[in-house]
């Protein structure tokens, strides 16, 4: 199984993006630290062509240090790709902006050839808050959920550089089931559209495979089960998500959980790595493969039936005609 969530007014975002793409002189990706990958929107990779990008993983200050090394190590050595972890609360990384996308677009920057960029990004990763941050007002609504920003702002942040916003898009189908999950734990999807129990149990497989002491320190475990379920049940008991008879809520535990992960106070953590990544777009490309084929198989299969079906057609009507003409001879 997966996550999914497309609001309608992101097919009107993606025709927008698409059109205004030729204006655009570098792209300003704003990404989630804790899931550098999965917050990419490979739809937007396609529409931008050549328009250099500037990725900015922002909510650095959430994210292992360690593995975050291995995304910008993986990005580097690409031209048409700068990235850096980042924070829209940190006034030195916000000052810094300017000088990277200068970088990559060195021959504009004046007032008679501003550098056009355009802010993009998936729900939920801070893009008014950047887009606030650069401009020194509040110009953009900010919210704790995604999907707050629904249209597309122009605004000069000097004479030498404008800034056009987008609203957050995700892409129709997200064909990896995994990275539906990680997107659904940090909420970058809306929590109107999503299982909670399911989405938090998700999260907790994930940590304790990857940072089981960060369980045992926010919730006090004294021991780690390896089952996700009994894990989430002792954190609803300990942190008071009961019903009536001392019975734990789950959907209230998870709800406990989820809010930990996503703000922090589980503590830093980044879901996956390049080699993960690479892995698990192997399965993806190795089940549509499988699909393909089961389907082909299916219309080979018909093809006999669908031939008798005809024939019979054929008879059909060649019988209806002889009754025909017998019925005129008489």
């Amino acid at each position: 199984m997966s996550v999914q969530w497309y609001p309608g007014h992101m097919n009107k975002a993606r025709r927008e993006i698409e059109e205004v793409m030729t204006q655009v002189d570098v792209v300003i990706e704003v990404l989630d630290a804790r899931i550098p990958d999965s917050s990419q929107n490979p739809m937007l990779n396609t529409l931008r062509g050549e328009v250099p990008v500037l990725r900015l993983l922002n909510k650095k200050d959430l994210a292992d240090s360690v593995r975050l090394d291995l995304w910008l190590a993986h990005w580097r050595g690409n031209d048409s790709v700068l990235a850096y972890p980042f924070s829209t609360l940190d006034k030195a990384d916000v000052a810094k902006v300017s000088q990277w996308v200068s970088q990559l677009v060195p021959h504009r920057g004046s007032a008679e050839k501003p550098i056009r960029a355009m802010i993009a990004g998936i729900p939920n990763v801070g893009k008014s808050s950047l887009m606030n941050a650069l401009l020194g007002r509040r110009v953009a609504k900010v919210g704790d959920e995604p999907a707050v920003t629904k249209s597309q702002q122009k605004l000069k942040v000097t004479n030498g550089f404008q800034l056009l916003d987008t609203p957050g898009i995700l892409w129709p189908k997200i064909e990896n089931p995994d990275a539906s999950y990680r997107l659904a734990v940090t909420g970058a999807v809306r929590d109107t559209a999503i299982d909670y129990e399911d989405v938090a149990l998700a999260g907790l497989r994930f940590f304790l495979r990857n940072y089981p002491d960060a369980l045992v320190t926010r919730y006090k475990l004294k021991e780690v089960s390896v089952e996700a379920y009994d894990v989430l049940r002792v954190i609803g008991s300990k942190r008071g998500a009961l019903r009536s008879g001392g019975k734990v809520d789950m959907h209230k535990a998870a709800e406990v959980f989820l809010n930990d992960v996503r703000t922090g106070a589980i503590g830093p953590y980044v879901m996956e790595t390049p080699e993960m990544i690479a892995h698990e777009e192997r399965l993806v490309e190795e089940a549509k493969a499988k699909k393909e084929a089961e389907r082909q198989a299916r219309l080979n299969a018909a093809i006999p039936q669908r031939q008798q079906e005809k024939n019979r057609a054929y008879r059909n009507q060649k019988a209806q005609h002889q009754d025909e003409n017998i019925n005129e001879q008489k």
